[in-house]
């Protein structure tokens, strides 16, 4: 035998005097364990997703000026971040345009848009809730006036 035909035979690349057979592998399930806690057992229910468990929290201050930005408002709250949008720099059609696009974002992440002020808007995602209001009841003149 050569050391060729020796190291085929070693390492089993001589396949010609070999005859292989399949096997087929079964899984095997390990049986279900309940874990028993004074005498109660823990169901499926108890069990709490990793995303609504958050260390820490964020909110953005935005100010776009034109509608191009409003893509980047819109991946802070699909990142569960809450953004507050200045709109008093941008036009009005500019304006419109992002508070429309931002109101179909949060509807599809099923947050909440709310306005805080003078074309000033808290846009938040499904994880964070908002309570209060903020009325809009003086004109900039009013107020002037009441001094």
């Amino acid at each position: 035998m050569s050391i060729k035909s020796k190291l085929k035979t070693f390492f089993f690349l001589d396949d010609e005097d070999y005859d292989y057979e399949e096997v087929e592998q079964t899984e095997i399930q390990e049986p279900r364990r309940e874990i028993k806690h004074q005498s109660q057992s823990v169901s499926k229910q108890n069990v709490v997703s990793l995303q609504s468990v958050q260390k820490s929290s964020k909110l953005i201050l935005c100010e776009p000026r034109v509608y191009a930005e409003a893509q980047e408002i819109a991946d802070h709250l699909k990142n569960r971040r809450s953004v507050v949008v200045n709109l008093q720099r941008s036009d009005s059609n500019h304006a419109r345009q992002i508070v429309d696009f931002l109101s179909g974002t949060v509807y599809a992440i099923g947050g909440e848009i709310s306005k805080i002020g003078a074309e000033i808007f808290l846009c938040t995602p499904d994880n964070v809730e908002v309570s209060g209001n903020i009325t809009e009841f003086l004109q900039d003149n009013d107020f002037h006036n009441m001094r």
